[in-house]
């Protein structure tokens, strides 16, 4: 079955350019297009894709917003939604990645880049690329928990293996590299992983990172 995308953004000539670097694929399928987040809302409930490329910037409803309200409580299908953007980590990348995306991507991303990322988002390895976690962090450090906090009382429902897995996911490392990492099978770190998010309450891997160094489990520039 081809992944069912569908295109958010309020520039029709980047549609445009994304559609056709798509519609190459055989394994990908364009089924929507709109230009803003209410459009992106509607489309979502009409067309029920895998996912969303979602611009942040737009009219009359932001790509943040959208975001939110397509991968929150009620949401109405499972799409989820990989978000686009012109400046590499500008501020709302990390408010829409709180709000529910599955990752980011600059627009000047090279085709193949696009393309599987789309991939790896629609298979549900959401995640964010160890390179982008390190700049994040760079960028977005000031604001985060120097560590000497209190971590919060859900982090005690996991096991001290869970917690584990759960620092390694914040470092960006995938289920392979995790499983290498700790001398386990790839289906045992696939498990964990399921039950970090399902005690912590989160939604994909992408919170899960967030909610790592956010709690202070992970600090940044620690391994």
């Amino acid at each position: 079955m081809a992944i069912r995308v569908l295109l958010v953004d309020d520039q029709p000539l980047l549609r445009t350019g994304f559609r056709m670097i798509l519609e190459a694929e055989q394994d990908v399928a364009v089924v929507g297009e709109a230009g803003d987040g209410l459009q992106a809302l509607e489309q979502v409930r009409a067309l029920q894709p895998d996912v969303v490329l979602m611009d942040i910037r737009m009219p009359r409803m932001d790509g943040v917003e959208a975001t939110r309200q397509i991968t929150g409580p009620g949401r109405d299908g499972p799409a989820k939604v990989l978000v686009l953007t012109t400046f590499d980590l500008d501020e709302y990348v990390v408010e829409a990645l709180r709000a529910g995306a599955s990752g980011f991507l600059l627009k000047d991303a090279p085709a193949t880049e696009l393309v599987q990322a789309i991939r790896v988002v629609a298979a549900g390895e959401a995640m964010l690329a160890p390179s982008i976690t390190r700049r994040l962090l760079d960028k977005y450090s000031a604001h985060l928990p120097s560590g000497e906090e209190q971590v919060p009382d859900t982090l005690n429902t996991l096991t001290d293996r869970e917690v584990e897995v759960l620092k390694l996911v914040a470092r960006g490392l995938s289920n392979a590299e995790i499983a290498a990492d700790l001398f386990v099978s790839e289906t045992t770190v696939k498990t964990h992983v399921g039950h970090v998010l399902t005690k912590l309450g989160l939604r994909d891997r992408v919170q899960a990172a967030v909610y790592a160094y956010e709690s202070g489990l992970v600090r940044p520039g620690a391994q």
